[in-house]
């Protein structure tokens, strides 16, 4: 492990940067229709027992990375297969995010540049970040959140004042019930973006206050929970349902309908500066627990090594990785569940029900 610490408040932050990420740039949920933002809170709350569980693991292992305590939990070679899944899920997931990122720059700005440059540019900025160590990284989400939510409150303003809200929008609620709203949580957005953080896992030994560990991973999702809940909120009362779920990036053409007074329009630099910061992080954290679970594992003295190769690794997957945009939507929505449900489910609450048992059978011995 690198020899660093973070604040419970830098944890909070770079949580609640990491959950925000993509989630607010896509069309999220919109199976549900109207009851979109219903399906992103009961994600929310589902995924705070989640949480429990991972801190659990986190309170009978505190100084150890989860590739250390997988090995002592079951075996040194069960441990070391399914570290090493974990691991190249983190990689598969950052090569997804870039992937958002490239394609909402040529979307956004600049529809001629190749899909390998924009990513390439994002991705050696990470590498250098990453080099630095996760104080640095903690650091700048500090600064760098407060800009981000300067930016949020901002546009919630502008699209008040711009009279474009109509509540009627989001009427009927629960048209069809609640079991399709419930499909939903439980195929979608339990899994992204909230256990997403099951990554965090990685991060947390580095916290100089372990006992604030559980109250700022629940605030951290609460939080987010809630920002991403009144993002739906707005896009579908601006937009529509249909418009909203046709809508590659429904924030930004929500963003791109403010007018106010005739001449304060085409406020788009706000939607772009708050996704590339979000994207930036979310990114950053997958990267880093790559670089430190991969060096953890093979016993790599030096992690930063591992940063070139490993970033031009995730580079090229996130090229590959869907011929378009919308497979890669198509892949996110329908394939990425199979990988999401043991992965974050199943497996987690497994490992702490085996801990439990190794730990109450040492304690009467």
């Amino acid at each position: 492990m690198e020899k660093a610490k973070i604040s419970a408040k830098q944890l909070f932050i770079l949580m609640v940067l990491f959950e925000l990420g993509t989630a607010m740039l896509v069309p999220l949920a919109m199976r549900a229709k109207q009851d979109a933002w219903l399906a992103i809170l009961l994600g929310m709350i589902g995924s705070l027992a989640l949480f429990l569980v991972y801190y659990k693991l986190y309170w009978y292992y505190p100084d150890l990375l989860p590739t250390e305590y997988m090995q002592k939990i079951l075996g040194k070679v069960m441990g070391t297969v399914l570290a090493f899944i974990y691991i190249l899920y983190f990689m598969y997931d950052a090569s997804r995010i870039l992937r958002d990122f490239g394609e909402m720059l040529l979307t956004f700005a600049y529809p001629e540049t190749p899909l390998f440059i924009g990513n390439g540019l994002l991705i050696l900025v990470i590498i250098y970040t990453i080099r630095k160590g996760i104080e640095v990284i903690a650091r700048s989400g500090e600064l760098l959140f407060i800009l981000m939510y300067i930016l949020a409150v901002s546009g919630f303003i502008l699209i008040v004042v711009s009279g474009l809200i109509d509540f009627t929008n989001l009427q009927p609620v629960l048209e069809e019930g609640l079991i399709p709203t419930l499909k939903v949580t439980l195929s979608e957005t339990l899994y992204f973006p909230f256990t997403e953080a099951i990554v965090f896992t990685m991060i947390l030994p580095y916290l100089n206050e372990p006992k604030k560990a559980k109250v700022t991973m629940l605030c951290a999702t609460g939080l987010s929970g809630i920002n991403l809940v009144i993002t739906m909120l707005i896009n579908v009362s601006v937009l529509g349902v249909d418009l909203t779920a046709r809508s590659q990036f429904p924030l930004l053409s929500t963003v791109q309908s403010i007018q106010v007074a005739d001449f304060l329009e085409r406020l788009d630099v706000f939607f772009m500066l708050s996704m590339v910061i979000g994207i930036f992080f979310k990114i950053s954290v997958l990267f880093y627990a790559v670089v430190i679970g991969t060096a953890n594992l093979f016993k790599i003295k030096s992690p930063s090594r591992l940063s070139y190769p490993l970033g031009i690794v995730i580079l090229f997957l996130s090229t590959i990785i869907a011929s378009n945009f919308q497979e890669h939507l198509y892949e996110g929505l329908k394939i990425a569940p199979f990988i999401h449900i043991p992965l974050f489910s199943i497996i987690p609450p497994l490992l702490l029900l085996i801990a439990f048992f190794k730990t109450r059978k040492k304690q009467r011995e």
